[in-house]
C-alpha cells in the first residue's frame, strides 16, 4: 500500500494557533464568569466551538447560547490571527508534496478562522480541499470529516494520511481507515 493524499488538521498543526485560541477561549468565557482551564482547553481541541460552548456551559451550570458564545469567541481569536506562526515541521511537509500529492485540510472550526489562517501563513493555495466544522454534522472523532475530504481528493481512505494534533481528531482518523501522524511527537 503507498499513501497517494495528505490530510492536515489547521489548528496545532498547520498553524501554531491553540495558544491564541486557549486566549480567545479563556477571555470569552470570562465575560459569561467561568474560568476555562487549558488542560480543559486542549482535552476538548477539535470540537466545533459552539460544541465546546454547550459542554462548558453545562459543567459550569450555567445557560448559554453556544452558538453566540461561539461568534464571541472567533470575534476574539480574529482580533489576534496575524500572531499565529506556522508549525514549520508539518508546513514544511506540506511544501515539500504541494503539487505532487493531493492535500486537503480537515478542521473542526469555523471556515472563517481557517481560512483566514491559512491566507496569513501564505499555503491557503497549496490545498485542493478545505473542509470545516461547517462542512460536516458529526464533528471528530467521528470519520466524516476525513471521509468527505478523501472522497473530494478522489481517494480511498486506506491511500491517506492524516496530520493531526488532538485525541479527538486522531480517534477520527482511525475510524476512516486512514493512517494518521500524531503532530504532537514534533515538538
Amino acid at each position: 500500500m503507498y499513501l497517494a493524499a495528505l490530510i492536515f488538521d489547521c489548528d496545532g498543526t498547520l498553524a501554531d494557533s491553540m495558544p491564541a485560541h486557549y486566549q480567545a477561549w479563556a477571555q470569552t468565557f470570562r465575560l459569561h464568569g467561568i474560568e476555562f482551564s487549558e488542560k480543559r482547553f486542549y482535552q476538548l481541541a477539535g470540537l466545533p466551538t459552539d460544541r465546546i460552548a454547550a459542554i462548558i456551559a453545562a459543567e459550569h451550570g450555567v445557560t448559554l447560547d453556544p452558538a453566540a458564545v461561539a461568534r464571541q469567541k472567533d470575534q476574539q481569536f480574529l482580533t489576534c490571527v496575524d500572531r499565529v506562526k506556522p508549525f514549520e515541521p508539518v508546513v514544511s511537509i506540506a511544501r515539500d508534496h504541494r503539487g505532487i500529492l493531493p492535500m486537503a485540510v480537515a478542521s473542526g472550526s469555523a471556515r472563517e478562522l481557517v481560512e483566514r489562517e491559512l491566507a496569513h501563513l501564505g499555503v491557503l493555495d497549496w490545498f485542493n480541499v478545505v473542509l470545516c466544522a461547517e462542512d460536516v454534522t458529526a464533528p471528530k472523532p467521528a470519520p466524516d470529516i476525513f471521509l468527505t475530504a478523501a472522497q473530494r481528493l478522489g481517494m480511498e481512505p486506506y491511500r491517506c494520511i492524516v496530520y493531526e494534533d488532538s485525541d479527538l481528531g486522531i480517534q477520527g482518523a482511525i475510524a476512516a481507515g486512514m493512517q494518521f501522524v500524531d503532530v504532537r511527537r514534533m515538538r
